[in-house]
């Protein structure tokens, strides 16, 4: 039987880790990275995520921080 679950996470991470973490993925944005951390961590059908705060690629990072 197949179950559905949503959850909210927000979390706090440096732009450094940020930028190492998406190169460990290979992946160009937080919404993405996310997906491929969770499906790696608990095999499931189908991760739907989105960022609703905060920068989503490096991009809206750098344009965040004058960067």
């Amino acid at each position: 039987m197949e179950v559905k679950i949503k959850a909210l996470v927000a979390f706090r991470v440096t732009g450094a880790a940020l930028e190492d973490a998406l190169a460990e993925y290979d992946e160009l944005s937080v919404s993405g990275l996310l997906r491929e951390v969770v499906d790696k961590a608990i095999a499931v059908d189908e991760v739907e995520v989105e960022v609703q705060e905060g920068p989503n690629t490096l991009e809206e990072y750098d344009s965040q921080t004058g960067g």
